[in-house]
């Protein structure tokens, strides 16, 4: 006869036990899982987690597959990169606390987020990696008749995750009930301190005030930013981008200005000068923004584009762009047919590592336009990118909100440029030559 399989003692064979308290206490009466079905419990909430997550899709991107130097980076967004792959290194050899990885679209915080979540799984340590936009699908999807689990039993599987790793957050829709959901779901964790990892490409404060705070709290969370641009166009510079005009420009360098020194009266010749040399300066160390104004011919366009070939020389991404063209690209986006969706262009421009606006003033000022460039404007003001910004009409003229960031003295430099047109002042000489023969 085979043996008598063993009943446990504490719930004879039931799997559930009464806890032993007295009348009143809120445990009483209540079922608890026994001793004997706590490794089953537990071996099949490993296994929801499994399922629930995106492991198997990711399983290539670990530590060994990630390329720590970047592909054909200068030196300061090199460091960066290593910096970042350090940290979250780091973090997946003792998960705790929380780390956010910021950056743009393909910078590589997916791959480090991933390859944190391979790092446990190898080490045996459960974990769950999802996109926030397919979390907030699986609850949406409990409310179904012919949902496999019931909305609280997925609920809780995230919340209490060992280690969550949420990927993209700031993507999903921006319903009131999915930040309620995320929000509920990352306060349990934060007062629990529970190991989690986000990314985002987002800034903190796009991010829903109640997320945010829990985000920027420095006694539980690193937060790293990658600067590097999109892996997948690695060796295509920015300036290379078919946003950007500088191909067109690669004439218009230091050596090539014409500082007009016969042509124009003393006091518009060192007005030049200044500027040129105001120029070059800026070129080797380029921090806040320059702009320059003056007339139409008058040089102000060479010598932001003699800064952006200079920048682009030493290895350094650029963005070089007319801004009626960079509306009418931004227009563009929002055909069916563009290769290119809206929020990607747009944060093309807005988060450029250098970015040369030429010919502000000259496009149509639709609220529309007005709109973006301000957006534009306001996050490159805040994020102190470096920017370099041409007008032909009076500061005075622009938008209001544009030209208090202009304006500002503290963050930018304002050089008027003197000299007329090059091109109207030779026509003039030549003029005057033909009359005299």
């Amino acid at each position: 006869m085979p043996p008598k399989e063993e009943v446990c003692p504490h719930c004879r064979g039931l799997g559930y036990v009464r806890a032993d308290v007295p009348v009143g206490h809120p445990d009483f009466g209540k079922l608890f899982p026994c001793v004997c079905r706590l490794a089953e419990i537990e071996q099949r909430r490993l296994a929801q987690l499994r399922a629930l997550g995106q492991m198997a899709a990711l399983s290539h991107m670990t530590f060994e597959t990630f390329v720590p130097e970047g592909q054909g980076l200068p030196p300061d967004k090199r460091a960066n990169l290593r910096h970042a792959y350090e940290t979250a290194r780091e973090f997946a050899e003792n998960p705790s606390g929380w780390l956010v990885i910021r950056g743009g679209y393909g910078c590589g915080k997916t791959h480090l987020a991933a390859a944190i979540a391979n790092r446990c799984v190898e080490r045996g340590q459960p974990v769950l990696f999802i996109t926030v936009p397919d979390l907030l699908d699986h609850l949406r999807a409990t409310f179904g008749p012919t949902s496999p689990a019931r909305y609280d039993q997925r609920f809780e599987e995230v919340r209490t995750a060992p280690v969550l790793i949420l990927d993209d957050l700031g993507t999903e829709s921006p319903t009131s009930w999915a930040q309620e959901k995320l929000f509920q779901i990352l306060n349990y964790r934060y007062i629990a301190r529970l190991p989690t990892v986000i990314t985002t490409n987002q800034d903190l404060e796009e991010l829903p005030l109640r997320i945010r705070s829990r985000l920027a709290d420095p006694d539980l969370t690193r937060i790293v930013t990658i600067l590097a641009p999109d892996y997948r166009q690695a060796g295509i510079s920015t300036e290379h981008s078919d946003l950007s005009t500088l191909h067109l420009h690669t004439h218009q360098t230091f050596e090539t200005f014409d500082l007009r020194e016969k042509e124009l009266p003393r006091e518009e010749a060192e007005n030049l000068r200044r500027a040129l040399e105001l120029a070059k300066a800026y070129a080797q160390d380029p921090q806040g923004w320059l702009i320059f104004t003056g007339t139409y011919g008058c040089g102000k366009t060479h010598l932001a584009a003699a800064i952006a070939n200079y920048r682009a020389r030493q290895g350094y991404p650029v963005l070089f762009v007319v801004v009626p063209d960079l509306l009418d690209h931004l227009r563009a986006a929002f055909s069916p047919q563009s290769p290119v969706p809206f929020d990607k262009r747009f944060e093309e421009v807005r988060r450029a590592p250098f970015l040369v606006l030429d010919d502000l003033g000259t496009e149509s000022a639709t609220p529309w336009a007005r709109e973006k460039l301000y957006q534009i404007f306001d996050y490159r003001y805040n994020a102190r990118l470096p920017t370099i910004i041409t007008a032909a009409v009076p500061i005075k003229d622009l938008d209001p909100r544009l030209a208090a960031r202009i304006q500002d003295e503290t963050r930018c430099i304002h050089f008027a440029i003197l000299a007329p047109a090059y091109r109207g002042k030779t026509e003039r000489r030549t003029r005057r030559a033909a009359t005299r023969q």
